[in-house]
C-alpha cells in the first residue's frame, strides 16, 4: 500500500480581531443578543434557522456558525459538524440556537432530545454544552438550561 497518494492536511485558524473585542457570554440574555445577529433576521420569522457559538474558557465568543436554515418547523443540526468545528476552533463550550417562526415558546420534545444527545456527544471531547437558546420573531427567546431541561 502506498500512503504517498494520500496528501497532507493541516489544520488551522486565526483570529481576525483581537479577544478582548469579542462578546463574552455571563448569561442567556448574552447569547441572545449574539445569536441574533448570526440569523437571518429576514427569514426569522418564515423558515426555521439553527446557529451555534463556540466559546473559550473564559466564555468569549471565538467562532460563530450559520448551521442551517430549513423548513418552517424544522432545520437540520448535524452533531459531526458542531464537534468538528469544537475541535478545530479548540472551543470548550458551545451554545446552540435556533427560532420557531410561529413565536412559540415552549421547547418541543425534540429539541430536549436534540438538546440531550449533543450534550453526551460534547461531553466525549471534553466541550460544554452550555445551553439551547430558541429564539422567536417577537425578540422573545427561551433558555433551556434557565428552564431546567437539561
Amino acid at each position: 500500500m502506498n500512503l504517498s497518494n494520500l496528501g497532507e492536511f493541516s489544520i488551522e485558524y486565526k483570529y481576525e480581531s483581537d479577544l478582548k473585542d469579542r462578546p463574552h457570554i455571563k448569561s442567556a440574555k448574552d447569547a441572545y443578543e449574539v445569536v441574533k445577529l448570526v440569523f437571518d433576521a429576514k427569514k426569522i420569522g418564515l423558515q426555521e434557522q439553527a446557529v451555534v457559538l463556540f466559546l473559550n474558557n473564559a466564555n468569549t465568543v471565538i467562532g460563530c456558525c450559520n448551521l442551517s436554515s430549513g423548513s418552517l418547523t424544522s432545520a437540520i443540526i448535524d452533531m459531526r459538524y458542531i464537534l468538528a468545528l469544537a475541535l478545530k476552533l479548540m472551543a470548550t463550550s458551545v451554545i446552540i440556537s435556533h427560532n420557531h417562526p410561529s413565536g412559540k415558546m415552549k421547547a418541543s420534545e425534540q429539541d430536549i432530545q436534540l438538546t440531550k444527545k449533543l450534550n453526551r456527544a460534547l461531553d466525549q471531547i471534553d466541550v460544554k454544552l452550555l445551553d439551547l437558546i430558541i429564539v422567536s420573531p417577537f425578540n422573545e427567546y427561551l433558555s433551556l438550561k434557565d428552564e431546567g431541561i437539561f
